[in-house]
């Protein structure tokens, strides 16, 4: 059986598909491979940021988009926030606002 994703909202959807091409490129790419290999790809595509809560690398020309997930019963994920990274470190306030939404889809 393979994974089903799906939205936490049509606006996080919408974020994530304005992704830049190459970025969004690299991102499908991923949750291909998610959905047919399951969610422990491992790193350099995906990583447990703790509590049930994962992270998508998605690389390209144009720098770095950063999706996180969490999982739920019968084999479907949530992508829950994406934002393009423009440092080194997860800003508090992206990771805060994931962790939010993972309680509310989890309930």
């Amino acid at each position: 059986m393979m994974w089903k994703i799906t939205f936490y909202s049509e606006k996080v959807e919408q974020e994530t598909l304005d992704f830049p091409p190459g970025i969004l490129a690299n991102f499908l790419h991923i949750l291909e491979m998610i959905e047919q290999f399951g969610v422990n790809l491992g790193k350099p595509y995906v990583a447990s940021m703790g509590g049930g809560l994962f992270e998508i690398g998605a690389k390209g020309r144009e720098g770095i988009g950063r999706s996180f997930y969490c999982t739920l019963k019968g084999k479907e994920i949530v992508i829950l926030h994406s934002f393009i990274k423009k440092s080194q470190k997860t800003p508090k306030k992206e990771l805060d606002l994931a962790k939010k939404r993972m309680k509310e889809v989890k309930k």
